[in-house]
């Protein structure tokens, strides 16, 4: 039982951490939090969920159109919004205003356009024969979620430290102001950050189905919630300490669907609480300015 549950908190862990990692890395660029990230990532799920119902497609033909689209969207809210936010005189309040209220109109939309239902997608689109991992079996979902996650997060390590726009990332991170004055264009690669905050949301969004058991319009509060917990655990500010975040989560979520199920929904709290107790900057990180 104990091996099952550790190899299947590693599997969801990966997940959770693809799921928080686009609004750490918006929240490192820009020192905004996103309260609209889990309704990005719900907007994905239907995506897929749609594809899946019209075209029969198997929700991994839909990551390739949902980093487009959302890389677009990504690009698009941040020129509409974010430069004023920024020149405004207290962005952070303002931003959260904005964005919860944002969140409320997608989901809103969402409600409109899908209805309250829950929707699935069946697992066997992988196919009904379950994979053999560290000793035990699993859903071919899972794995193929968890290792589509860890290539994301590769992904974004090589954007991150391997590339010219990446080295110009970490420099706004650092200082905004700093890499202005070293002529980077501040806006355009936050802007960029922002389309890639919104992709990687969308990409976790297409396997949701299987790693949460069902979409719906509403999933977007939880989401972020859970997304933030994630972040606050692995480090504020450092995209990859979020993979940290996310193993810490998924093992806790495994223990405690195991072996407490009825308490299950009470640990992204309490992993918030626990962690900004003992260390509020995060396993990974150093402190960082919320307002």
């Amino acid at each position: 039982m104990i091996a099952y549950t550790l190899s299947a908190g590693l599997l969801f862990g990966l997940y959770f951490s693809l799921a928080a990692l686009g609004l750490n890395l918006v929240f490192g660029v820009m020192r905004l939090i996103n309260l609209a990230h889990g309704d990005f990532l719900m907007l994905g799920a239907f995506l897929a969920y749609g594809l899946y119902t019209v075209a029969g497609l198997n929700p991994l033909y839909a990551i390739p159109a949902e980093v487009v689209v959302f890389m677009f969207a990504g690009v698009i809210l941040y020129y509409a919004v974010v430069p004023r936010l920024l020149a405004s005189h207290n962005p952070e309040m303002l931003s959260f205003i904005l964005l919860f209220g944002l969140s409320q109109i997608i989901e809103a939309l969402a409600v409109i356009a899908f209805g309250n239902d829950e929707r699935a997608i069946p697992s066997t689109i992988y196919g009904s024969r379950p994979v053999s991992l560290f000793g035990q079996t699993f859903p071919v979902a899972w794995v193929v979620s968890a290792a589509v996650s860890a290539l994301a997060l590769l992904a974004v390590y090589l954007y991150l430290h391997h590339s010219r726009l990446g080295y110009a990332t970490r420099a706004v991170m650092a200082s905004r102001d700093e890499a202005a004055g070293t002529g980077i264009n501040v806006h355009r690669v936050s802007a960029i950050a922002l389309g890639v905050g919104l992709a990687l949301a969308a990409t976790a969004g297409a396997f949701s189905a299987f790693m949460l058991g069902s979409i719906g319009p509403d999933m977007g509060i939880h989401i972020t919630t859970v997304s933030f917990a994630v972040i606050v655990i692995g480090s504020l500010g450092n995209p990859l300490g979020t993979v940290l975040g996310g193993l810490v989560y998924g093992l806790g979520l495994m223990f405690m669907e195991t072996y407490h199920p009825s308490w299950a929904d009470l640990l992204p709290f309490v992993l918030l609480i626990v962690i900004l107790l003992i260390r509020p900057s995060g396993l990974l990180g150093q402190r960082v300015r919320l307002a």
